[in-house]
């Protein structure tokens, strides 16, 4: 279902977009501005593993330092049928993880150091089982697809205000002024939420990949209730809006308007959809 989900928002977008450039009147200012996103979001999706890491001083946790913590992920790989992810650990207090790479052969998961002061090895197995299902899932690939799109209809509202300052003209091969003046101020928050939509379904599938991985939904809802309390209370140090939908729950906070662009949905739903599942066996860590 969340599947289904994501491609009726993707293609949601994807009309945005062509009624972008319908509006605009020009099918040569829609090419461009799409060319032009989807280089710059191309580059975001090849390099964003370095670019992540890099801001969030990440560094290789090698086998002999924490061997428990990957054969914990090498079975969990095992079992989603993908090859074993680098690991990589964040010096940040507040519990909290994501995974990035532009393929399941480049993929990365890093937790912070808060996050294995704050949860058991079980629900620690359910966040990297959820991140594992982001790698599976291809999310991130997903994810470059909506923000390539989005962006596209940004940088379209973009032109059609400089169309609008710079007196642009509107014939019969252009569109409606009506039209162009609903695409500079409606169809960039449409994108945006939208985009947020596709990251929450994306999530929800995280969730019930991951707990298929590990055999039962519970540890992983006992992460989620723990992780969520937690980020409230601890602040993230360098925690970026542009980075935040990569974690397994929001470094920011948020409330009232603010969660309409939450890229996250909220947890106690999430932990009631995992708590819907039927357990399966406990596996031993």
């Amino acid at each position: 279902m969340n599947t289904f989900k994501t491609a009726l928002l993707l293609a949601a977008l994807t009309v945005l977009f062509v009624y972008g450039g319908f509006a605009l009147g020009g099918q040569q200012g829609m090419v461009m501005a799409f060319v032009f996103a989807v280089v710059m979001n191309f580059g975001s999706w090849f390099f964003s593993d370095k670019l992540v890491l890099s801001m969030y001083r990440a560094q290789e946790i090698r086998e002999s330092e924490a061997p428990w913590l990957y054969d914990m992920v090498r079975q969990i790989a095992r079992r989603a049928g993908v090859p074993m992810p680098r690991l990589y650990l964040i010096p940040d207090d507040q519990p909290n993880a994501f995974a990035t790479g532009r393929d399941p052969e480049h993929a990365v998961v890093a937790v912070t150091q808060g996050i294995t002061r704050v949860l058991t090895r079980d629900e620690l197995a359910g966040v990297l089982a959820h991140e594992i299902a982001h790698v599976k899932n291809r999310d991130i690939l997903i994810g470059t697809i909506a923000a390539t799109i989005a962006g596209a209809v940004s940088m379209l509202a973009h032109m059609a205000q400089w169309a609008a300052l710079f007196g642009g003209r509107h014939d019969e091969r252009g569109g409606h002024p009506l039209a162009a003046l609903a695409m500079m101020i409606v169809a960039p928050i449409a994108a945006l939420l939208i985009q947020m939509a596709i990251s929450r379904s994306r999530e929800y599938e995280a969730d019930r990949t991951g707990a298929e991985f590990i055999g039962d939904p519970r540890p992983l809802a006992g992460a989620l209730r723990k992780l969520s309390h937690a980020a409230k209370s601890i602040p993230m140090h360098n925690a970026e809006p542009a980075t935040a939908h990569m974690f397994i729950v929001s470094p920011l906070t948020g409330q009232g308007l603010a969660s309409l662009f939450s890229t996250h949905p909220p947890v106690e739903e999430r932990i009631s959809a995992l708590l819907e599942m039927r357990p399966g066996a406990v596996p031993a860590w």
